[in-house]
């Protein structure tokens, strides 16, 4: 007898992209590694005190080295490559269904 799938979208969802990136995957390896904390104090004279939040440095440097890790050398194709990436969200830290900037 053949089987036929049915698709039906949940309205709640229990998952964890920590628990979808294997240990050994090397955008979970890198966010391990790297600690870009020191970007705040080194960008932060270049930041006003009025107007719209900006997009967090860590996260603009965490898409560039995505961007060159994976030759991809548009910002717009890097957005769009990086939200398809379960392993890129979690280097974002990043939750899937959160807009990336």
């Amino acid at each position: 007898m053949q089987g036929h799938k049915n698709y039906h979208e949940k309205l709640f969802v229990e998952f964890r992209l920590s628990n979808r990136v294997p240990e050994d995957n090397f955008y979970r390896r890198l966010h391990n590694t790297l600690d870009l904390q020191f970007l705040y104090a080194h960008t932060a004279q270049y930041y006003g005190s009025e107007g719209q939040a900006s997009i967090d440095p860590v996260v603009f440097f965490k898409l560039l080295v995505f961007g060159y890790l994976e030759n991809i050398n548009s910002d717009r194709k890097i957005i769009d490559a990086a939200a398809m990436r379960l392993d890129v969200l979690y280097f974002l830290q990043y939750d899937i269904d959160e807009p990336l900037p």
